[in-house]
């Protein structure tokens, strides 16, 4: 399985401690330049960058040959993961802007986001996922209070 990976669920996967549950789960994972050099730049949390210095062997960095120009209105990170994801025929998109997840359903892509990625793993057993929601939660990720209850209300 092939998943291509946008910067907003790469870093907060990092952050929350919780980024070696992608290889566990998908395989392959590919996330193109753009997404390494926003997860290096100076505003990425140091955590973030000490990781990228020295990504794990699993982390695939690839370029796209080609960038769709009706991309454009999305930033350079998702506009790669999109061309990549497609040039790649992956069989997932990481991706938790809007923008980015619409464009990427608009061209048939499969997409899913950290919270999806977060509940596949629970559901592999692969994290507890109240612990993981916890260390989100202290991040400054936003996601309704509402959606990460009804996620975790049928766990025992």
């Amino acid at each position: 399985m092939i998943v291509v990976a946008d910067t907003t669920p790469i870093n907060y996967l990092i952050l929350i401690e919780e980024i070696d549950v992608l290889p566990a789960l998908y395989g392959r994972v590919v996330v193109p330049c753009a997404v390494s050099e926003e997860l290096m730049c100076s505003r990425a949390p140091l955590k973030v960058r000490e990781w990228m210095k020295q990504p794990p062997g699993w982390l695939e960095i690839l370029s796209p040959t080609v960038v769709d120009a009706k991309l454009a209105k999305l930033d350079a990170g998702e506009r790669e993961a999109i061309a990549l994801a497609e040039e790649l025929s992956a069989d997932q998109l990481i991706v938790d802007e809007l923008l980015g997840r619409r464009e990427a359903e608009r061209r048939g892509l499969p997409v899913i986001g950290t919270i999806g990625v977060l509940r596949e793993a629970s559901e592999m057993g692969l994290l507890n996922l109240r612990n993981a929601f916890d260390r989100l939660r202290q991040t400054s990720f936003h996601v309704s209070p509402l959606i990460l209850a009804s996620l975790l209300k049928d766990l025992p």
